[in-house]
């Protein structure tokens, strides 16, 4: 069946969100590397999302991330708003409530973020732009008023990125491609990666302000 057939024939009405194992990410035993390769082929025909587990980025580094974007939301809007997003022609910084809209029918995305790019951990210029980058290229900004929060989250970014480098063999198996495919499409990490802040709604509730509106139906 062809990726195409199998996509149209994709049951819509899954109960559960597959949580995939990737042990056998790195197995020099190809038949492994088929098995896993399938897995994730039909988690993303039938689904479209799926879980990982075993996938490598220690726990320190997930909870250094997390503890710092708490620390990061927890500060004062003004002190927020000195890095908003809306000042920085390259999509980085910090995004509001509400400044987002997934669904132009609903009334505002109810949650807080904050959008970075490829960043070398130690930095040889401040304002670092490969050719490779494109629209997406350009400095980050970084808050003052928490210690420690680039490194943290910086370290995630760069340990999920290495890992989606792992998965895009995968990727190419399951389009019954060679695994290399990819390999000369992904030197350069254009990723952005968004931490975000989903808020308590009290009181009143519009029911056209939820936490992310579908991104497509």
């Amino acid at each position: 069946m062809s990726l195409l057939e199998a996509a149209h024939n994709a049951d819509a009405h899954f109960s559960d969100i597959p949580i995939i194992d990737l042990t056998d990410l790195s197995n020099s035993d190809p038949a492994r590397r088929r098995a896993l390769a399938d897995t994730i082929r039909d988690a993303c025909i039938n689904v479209g999302f799926l879980y990982v587990k075993n996938h490598g980025i220690p726990e320190s580094l997930i909870d250094g991330a997390l503890n710092a974007s708490k620390e990061f939301f927890s500060l004062p809007e003004e002190k927020k708003l000195e890095i908003d997003i809306r000042k920085t022609p390259n999509f980085k910084g910090y995004a509001p409530l509400l400044s987002s809209n997934n669904n132009p029918e609903n009334a505002g995305d109810m949650h807080e973020g904050f959008e970075f790019g490829w960043e070398q951990m130690i930095p040889k210029v401040v304002d670092e732009k490969r050719p490779e980058d494109g629209a997406m290229a350009g400095a980050n900004v970084w808050p003052q008023d928490v210690p420690g929060f680039r490194e943290s989250v910086l370290g995630y970014y760069h340990a999920a990125v290495e890992l989606g480098r792992k998965l895009f063999p995968m990727f190419a198996l399951a389009l019954d491609l060679n695994e290399d495919f990819f390999a000369n499409k992904t030197k350069h990490s254009a990723a952005i990666m968004k931490v975000l802040h989903y808020p308590p709604q009290t009181g009143p509730v519009d029911d056209r302000i939820i936490g992310i509106g579908a991104h497509t139906e």
